[in-house]
């Protein structure tokens, strides 16, 4: 029999364990940015400097999904423990109910989703904000972020393209698919998406840009019914074009037990990378387990064993490579636990009749609340 003093100490773990699960983001390691602009969009800013930061650091951008924090996403994902092993300066916007009672950032809504306006501008004011105020190295901003976050990356990547060095997009939608409530839905299960040329011609009329583009890495699980993978097609398609390659990649490979496909130019740089991860569902890919472990599994946040956020910030250049003494590879499984009863509340399309727009703020116009792409149940994990 285990000593009283033991079976305490194992009770107290679990429910700290779940209160963790119950508040859905553990321990907050954020602190709020100051005052950043004229913010159009009106979001929050919430920002992860490590205690030694170097001079001239990277700054990375970390978008949540619906009905996440940015707290919840940052446990979740691991992104401020990798800022402290390898020194870079973490920003991470924050979706607020008044805008989207899903706390989705409103990237299907166009006001939002162009070059100097609405959530697109405030993100745009952070990142200023914080390049000035910490010294960052200009060259070296990125941007990541997961379902609506990833949607939303694909349009601050569009929009603003001369800012970031890279982009990461997991479980994502391609920039400009969508400027509906409806419109959203039927794209996230891969129904009525624009044409190559059309997705290509949103692209490079997002903003005057002429080059040079950022590398884009692109996730997703192939099982994955919430934002179906096609998705991830049409984003590889859209920035393959930009960046002039051809549409087979250049070569295929295993990494962790899931298939990678890499887009080179003629000097044999990587420019675009696609995961496909095999078995999993919508969410953020994880490891958890081992040398290389980051962040904490839950719905949306899936144990595949193998790190998105590590191995993004290394496509990157920001994070050394990945080496796994513990090449036990865990099969990712497809996330059905989370299409819970809060599924049906938070992504079924309104019954005939009844009012889409359920709540409206007026920042200039009026803008569309209600949204898509996470269900709830993020609190409980």
């Amino acid at each position: 029999m285990r000593k009283i003093s033991d079976t305490i100490a194992r009770l107290a773990a679990l429910r700290a364990g779940q209160d963790i699960q119950a508040n859905g983001q553990g321990r907050d390691w954020l602190s709020d940015q100051g005052d950043f602009g004229s913010n159009p969009g009106a979001l929050r800013a919430r920002i992860y400097v490590p205690d030694d930061l170097p001079e001239a650091a990277p700054l990375v951008v970390v978008l949540h999904g619906c009905t996440q924090t940015a707290a919840g996403y940052d446990h979740g994902s691991g992104w401020s423990q990798l800022a402290d092993q390898e020194g870079f300066a973490l920003l991470f916007p924050e979706q607020q109910r008044a805008n989207n009672a899903n706390l989705c950032f409103n990237w299907f809504v166009p006001g939002d989703t162009k070059r100097n306006g609405g959530e697109a501008l405030s993100i745009r004011q952070m990142i200023e904000t914080m390049v000035l105020a910490h010294g960052l190295d200009r060259g070296r901003i990125f941007i990541t972020g997961l379902s609506a976050g990833g949607a939303m990356t694909s349009a601050m990547l569009a929009c603003y393209p001369e800012i970031f060095a890279g982009g990461g997009i997991i479980a994502g939608l391609p920039y400009g698919s969508a400027k509906t409530i409806p419109e959203a839905f039927d794209r996230m299960r891969g129904h009525g998406m624009p044409s190559e040329r059309q997705l290509q011609k949103a692209l490079r009329d997002a903003s005057s840009h002429q080059g040079p583009w950022p590398s884009i890495s692109v996730w997703h699980g192939s099982a994955d019914q919430t934002v179906v993978a096609s998705n991830a097609d049409a984003i590889i398609a859209q920035w393959r074009s930009i960046h002039g390659l051809d549409a087979r990649s250049t070569r295929s490979e295993m990494v962790d037990g899931h298939s990678r496909g890499v887009w080179c130019n003629a000097q044999g740089q990587e420019l675009i990378e696609e995961y496909r991860i095999a078995g999993m569902g919508h969410g953020t890919p994880l490891d958890t387990a081992g040398d290389a472990a980051l962040g904490v599994g839950g719905p949306f946040m899936l144990d595949a064993g193998i790190s998105s956020t590590r191995h993004i910030a290394r496509f990157w250049g920001i994070a050394k490579p990945c080496v796994k003494r513990d090449a036990k590879i865990k099969p990712a499984k497809a996330n059905n636990e989370a299409l819970a009863p809060g599924f049906a509340r938070a992504f079924s399309m309104p019954k005939a009749g009844f009012p889409m727009s359920l709540t409206l703020r007026n920042v200039q116009t009026s803008r569309l609340l209600r949204s898509p792409t996470l269900p709830r149940g993020y609190e409980k994990s």
